[in-house]
């Protein structure tokens, strides 16, 4: 039998008894600007929930697979770790969360990314409604509230669904070992690497692992 967990206005429970797991939201800078802008509440930030020892993020690339991707907690690459805030409590065994995880990775495909309706922001909100039943601050959001409001007024730079660029693309296993995909693809170059960046946190790095979608 697989592991059972129950919903309510508080957030997924476990049907077992067992200790809660904090729920910690990893806030980075996508700019060394926001050093300066943090301060009038506006910013360009990225996010991942840490639950159980592991932060989870989302990120995009070209294919209709998994975009949710593990890394050590605070250290995801690319990004300027800025700060931690609590959202709140767990408790959802391991087991459970890894269950969980791989039904929301089913969600979030790579090609789906879009950095004003569904980025790493949106992806950290959504998983902290679903464990706490609590929302991930607004302002760390703030730049997709502001673009989808005046999306017509942006650069259509800032408004394209995936990344042209990324690196091999390797997914999570069962066992925990990373597989790279078989996948081919032609790689377009970005003249604007903040671009890239803002898109793909994952460029040039093997210190991701994509999350394999589970069986809904």
């Amino acid at each position: 039998m697989g592991a059972e967990s129950t919903s309510g206005s508080g957030g997924l429970h476990s049907t077992k008894n067992c200790v809660d797991t904090e729920v910690v939201l990893n806030i980075y800078d996508l700019t060394p600007v926001n050093s300066y802008t943090y301060w009038f509440g506006f910013g360009i930030f990225h996010s991942g929930i840490q639950v159980h020892g592991k932060e989870y993020g989302f990120g995009a690339h070209d294919y209709p697979a998994s975009g949710v991707f593990e890394v050590e907690p605070r250290s995801c690459p690319g990004f300027i770790y800025r700060n931690s805030l609590s959202l709140g409590y767990t408790n959802l065994q391991i087991s459970e969360f890894r269950t969980f995880i791989e039904g929301v990775a089913s969600e979030y495909h790579g090609d789906t990314y879009h950095l004003i309706s569904k980025n790493c922001n949106h992806f950290t909100d959504d998983i902290s409604c679903r464990l706490t039943g609590k929302r991930i601050p607004g302002w760390v959001n703030r730049l997709a509230r502001l673009g989808a409001l005046c999306s017509c007024l942006l650069p259509e730079s800032l408004q394209v669904t995936t990344v042209k660029q990324l690196p091999e693309y390797h997914e999570m296993s069962d066992d925990g070992s990373e597989s790279p995909s078989s996948t081919t693809r032609e790689s377009t170059e970005i003249d604007d690497d903040q671009e890239k960046r803002l898109l793909s946190p994952l460029e040039g790095t093997g210190d991701v692992s994509f999350v394999k979608e589970g069986h809904r």
